[in-house]
């Protein structure tokens, strides 16, 4: 078993672990919990009701949370000609086309989402062991490859995340930090969780929304009540 610092287990006595709480009751205690000198993530813990071993129940999007996750996200969008102008005019930090290429072939990862016009995928995907191994490689399924390069970078901006079942039939996303207030990390959570229900698999049987846990980067996490998401 883990061991957890003193600070963590005077945390850890404002959650009862054994309770259900309310989804705007759970994120105050998770805030209350939260005893870092940092501003900590907030981030939620979904089990599905899905086999994650089979491809016709995987679950997968994007989602824009509706005041962000409270980090500034560094964007690189591959594009050439009038869409590298495009993506540089809606707040891309880093546009580029075979020079970008090059610089990550040489080691350089100073950015945390990646687009790419639909016509660059075919270099793009060169640096497939490269991206694909930090999650960064451009998706249709996310919006990253596309030829809208300026509605994918707002939106980026704005705070979309992309979130993915794991192997544990889990999804995990942040949803702010613990300086938000309650209620916008309520409605970014409530963002999320429609978004998985939109997302259902037609093949999902029984309950699909199994758990939902919340809790800080360093903090202990509060189970909330599902039901109020069905």
């Amino acid at each position: 078993m883990a061991k957890h610092g003193k600070k963590y287990l005077e945390a850890a006595k404002l959650i009862n672990s054994e309770a259900t709480y309310e989804p705007s009751e759970a994120v105050e205690l998770v805030k209350k919990a939260a005893t870092a000198k940092f501003d900590e993530t907030v981030e939620a813990a979904v089990r599905l009701g899905v086999d994650p071993r089979k491809q016709d129940q995987a679950v997968r999007g994007v989602v824009v949370l509706p005041h962000g996750t409270g980090k500034t996200q560094r964007v690189l969008v591959f594009a050439k000609g009038d869409k590298a102008k495009e993506a540089e005019a809606a707040g891309a930090d880093f546009v580029g086309d075979q020079d970008m290429i090059n610089k990550i072939q040489q080691g350089w990862f100073e950015f945390d989402v990646c687009v790419a016009t639909p016509d660059m995928m075919s270099e793009v995907g060169k640096l497939g062991r490269l991206l694909g191994g930090k999650g960064l490689m451009p998706n249709p399924k996310a919006g990253t490859v596309t030829f809208d390069v300026a509605k994918a970078v707002q939106e980026i901006k704005a705070g979309k995340i992309e979130y993915r079942l794991d192997k544990a039939g889990q999804i995990h996303a942040p949803i702010g930090k613990v300086s938000f207030d309650a209620a916008q990390l309520n409605e970014n959570l409530k963002a999320l969780i429609d978004a998985l229900n939109r997302a259902k698999p037609a093949a999902a049987k029984g309950v699909y929304l199994k758990g939902i846990a919340v809790s800080s980067t360093m903090g202990p996490s509060a189970r909330v009540n599902t039901a109020v998401y069905r």
